[in-house]
């Protein structure tokens, strides 16, 4: 079952204090429309473009994630974006006017409630889900940070922190679907380490902090003094130290809060890939910075994925049905391609219209008709098979054998109506009759299936 994509239903705002600028803000949650994706548009800045909400516009992680287009920039994105992507929003524009979303209680729950307040609403669009065909890591053995994408048929994710401290040592965090992100993730808060805290102070940052909207670690002893300092600075009656090593600022939510807090920071961070994943993640010491080059890793997967071409179905094909039996030995019903659209000495675009009327339907699933997964691969060897037979001068002469598939992956079924466009290109020139290239299905813009092939070009004995 397909999902479709939102939005909101109607803009919504939340104010409060940008933690490192201590400026006043309201940010606007506002409806958008499909493949919109997430944009922030300062609006105090006259004449401002929207910036997208895309690891390639990351500028900087050192307190948070900032992005910038062209001057314009934005701090600490990444609670608001935590709440969009565990809430499945795939859509919003976030409009705000000042340089920095608002801290307010440290976590994401503000956020959410809020944007549940104005309603989610169903676009027509489908959701445009990555499906991971492989496994992504990335490591930092200087940081000891290690992050891994297992492909899935859900997003779902595990983090692990160690401070390797007698007050924040090791916890561990996960949730076994974005689904659970409201309920068990949202409302966690940010967390400093006391000397943390007087570094940035002692540095005129998080100008906008207070002890609301953080959990304090303190690993180390201190004087009565120093607290009462705390709680001059912070506006407090008295601050003093629980022995769980904790200021008595407030309360935790969760015993492992941290930890859920660092898992929520992943999924804002990973936010910035600009589509929806489907994946297990595991993440072990995770920051800001392992987030953002990670999602830099997916996104590559991803463009590297992405078809590169365009094809014009109605323009003249190359070769039609007739063409192509004059190249290929293939007669029907084994005959799986009907056009090639376009062919160069590196690559060809075959096209196979998928209908009803294919033998194979009348006992493969024949309640509910799928193009079986061998014939699938079968009309892309043969698309591959008119690349193959155009490096010699007579191609009715020469057939072509197929001697390994390797990496051969289905991505979703194919079913009367759909019409396939193959793609292959040489991974390799063509030397000594052997043929090497990569191959992929497209139904709807979308890879169905796709497959290594290597191919043997050998001259036919009519003897």
């Amino acid at each position: 079952m397909t999902e479709k994509q939102k939005t909101l239903k109607t803009p919504i705002s939340v104010s409060g204090t940008g933690l490192h600028t201590g400026k006043d803000v309201t940010l606007t949650f506002k409806p958008a429309p499909e493949n919109h994706g997430y944009k922030f548009k300062r609006v105090d800045i006259e004449g401002s473009l929207p910036v997208d909400a895309i690891v390639e516009n990351v500028v900087d992680t050192s307190r948070g994630t900032t992005i910038d287009h062209k001057g314009v920039r934005i701090y600490t994105i990444e609670h608001a974006l935590a709440a969009l992507s565990g809430l499945g929003i795939d859509n919003a524009l976030i409009e705000l006017n000042a340089e920095e979303t608002p801290i307010l209680d440290g976590s994401s729950k503000l956020y959410v409630d809020a944007i549940l307040k104005a309603g989610i609403a169903e676009l027509e669009a489908e959701r445009n889900f990555y499906e991971l065909n492989t496994n992504i890591s990335y490591s930092d053995p200087e940081g000891q940070i290690e992050m891994l994408a297992v492909p899935d048929k859900d997003y779902s994710l595990s983090v692990t922190i160690d401070y390797e401290t007698k007050v924040l040592s090791t916890q561990h965090a996960k949730i076994n679907s974005i689904s659970a992100f409201k309920d068990e993730i949202a409302t966690s808060r940010t967390f400093v380490f006391l000397h943390e805290l007087e570094h940035l102070l002692n540095n005129n940052l998080i100008k906008g902090g207070d002890l609301s909207n953080a959990i304090v670690f303190v690993n180390r002893v201190v004087s009565q003094e120093e607290l009462d300092r705390l709680a001059k600075l912070f506006n407090k009656p008295t601050v003093k130290v629980l022995s769980e090593g904790i200021l008595n600022n407030i309360e935790l939510q969760h015993i492992n809060e941290p930890a859920r807090h660092k898992l929520l920071d992943v999924i804002g961070d990973l936010a910035l890939i600009g589509r929806p994943i489907k994946a297990k993640i595991h993440a072990y010491k995770p920051g800001h910075q392992s987030n953002v080059k990670f999602a830099k890793l997916i996104k590559d997967q991803i463009n590297k994925g992405k078809k590169q071409f365009v094809v014009d179905l109605n323009k003249e094909p190359l070769y039609d049905i007739k063409d192509i039996m004059k190249i290929l030995p293939h007669r029907p019903p084994f005959l799986l391609i009907d056009k090639i659209l376009e062919m160069s000495d590196k690559h060809v675009i075959g096209l196979k219209n998928v209908s009803m009327n294919e033998g194979y339907f009348v006992g493969h699933f024949p309640g509910e008709p799928v193009m079986p997964g061998v014939l699938q691969v079968e009309a892309m060897a043969q698309t591959g098979g008119i690349l193959a037979l155009s490096t010699v001068p007579d191609p009715h002469n020469y057939t072509t054998y197929f001697l390994k598939l390797e990496e051969v992956k289905f991505r979703t079924k194919v079913v009367p109506g759909d019409t396939i466009i193959f793609y292959l290109e040489l991974i390799n020139p063509v030397r000594r009759g052997i043929c090497y290239m990569n191959g992929k299905a497209y139904v709807n813009n979308k890879i169905v299936a796709e497959a290594t092939l290597l191919a043997q070009i050998a001259k036919i004995n009519n003897k």
